[in-house]
């Protein structure tokens, strides 16, 4: 029985070789993602039980999408078929000072045009104690808009604990649009996760900068836009706010902040040399969860959960390859990266 049920369309990503353009491109490396199943997966690894609900095609691409998912442990009982096509995306990966770049085709796809009515959240939330949603999903369009919120308010009815990141992504709303919408759900919400730049731009929130510069975190943003949340949204037991600091295309530095109604921690920094940034912040949205779950303190919670995003970095693919130990390590002060024999 799952203990987190996560829900999102999972995408087949197509990246050109290495670090070549998509003008370059002759060939094209195929792989399974997306942010809800990410979350699902790192959890897998992390030794949680966890599903994804979603819907594919029935066809041998939907089943391979399927199958990146259930060859690491996670439960795809729930995943509907039907449909004509599985979501794309295109990542031409950065370099240096040429940043990543993303396009989406994922217009018509199974998951966007599945109907509210398919989905038995009843059935599917029973024995279960987590839902986990972003915003990506609600800004696939109005049936996917309706899916999200039914799973929220059937979530809250049940007594999962709801756990959103808001993921905003300017390729596929505005951010008005997404402010609006993304309001709505807030009230069934428990747990947010999110950056400075998302709040600060999807609600209308005033904090002053805070960045990672080498060693030194100016984290004065970061604590004014806890205030003003829990002022809006009193209800909110915990809130997560990451931090980036980008180098280069292929360095940048990550930290966050987290406020489990309790206390307030921070953690430590870390400077990134990236082989693959997709990803990362859903390994931290699924750190969040971990050290939730297992009710560590918010000085552990966020250790870890900045530990995971970090290892993510250096994973080629979407995927949160990683163990519970691996993470501990990092977050215990082992990040030398020495061969382990």
């Amino acid at each position: 029985m799952a203990q987190v049920i996560t829900l999102g369309e999972i995408l087949l990503r197509l990246s050109p070789k290495g670090y070549q353009r998509f003008v370059q491109a002759d060939a094209f490396l195929a792989i399974y993602g997306g942010g809800e199943a990410n979350v699902a997966l790192a959890l897998s690894g992390f030794s949680v039980d966890a599903a994804f609900v979603s819907k594919v095609p029935a066809h041998e691409i939907g089943q391979s999408a399927v199958n990146a998912l259930r060859r690491y442990g996670v439960d795809t009982s729930k995943i509907l078929r039907g449909g004509d096509r599985l979501g794309i995306y295109f990542l031409e990966p950065g370099a240096s000072q040429r940043p990543s770049k993303v396009i989406y085709d994922r217009a018509g796809s199974a998951f966007a045009l599945a109907s509210p009515d398919e989905f038995d959240w009843e059935t599917i939330f029973s024995g279960g104690k987590w839902f986990h949603f972003s915003g990506i999903t609600p800004a696939l369009g109005e049936n996917a808009r309706q899916i999200c919120l039914d799973a929220c308010q059937k979530a809250k009815e049940m007594g999962l604990t709801v756990s959103c990141d808001l993921n905003y992504r300017k390729n596929l709303w505005t951010e008005a649009e997404a402010g609006k919408v993304l309001k709505g759900y807030l009230p069934y919400v428990d747990v947010l996760i999110a950056n400075q730049e998302q709040i600060k731009g999807l609600f209308s929130m005033d904090a002053v900068s805070a960045e990672i510069k080498e060693e030194t975190v100016d984290y004065s943003g970061c604590e004014s836009l806890l205030h003003q949340l829990r002022a809006r949204w009193p209800h909110l037991q915990k809130i997560a706010l990451s931090l980036r600091g980008s180098v280069s295309g292929d360095d940048n530095y990550f930290g966050a902040m987290f406020d489990d109604g309790a206390q307030t921690a921070v953690s430590p920094n870390y400077r990134i040399h990236m082989v693959d940034r997709v990803g990362s912040g859903d390994a931290f949205a699924a750190g969040i969860i971990y050290g939730s779950l297992l009710g560590l303190s918010a000085k552990e919670t966020v250790d870890f959960a900045v530990a995971s995003g970090t290892l993510k970095h250096t994973i080629e693919g979407d995927s949160a390859l990683m163990t519970v130990d691996e993470v501990k390590a990092l977050a215990g002060g082992d990040g030398s990266g020495k061969v382990q024999r």
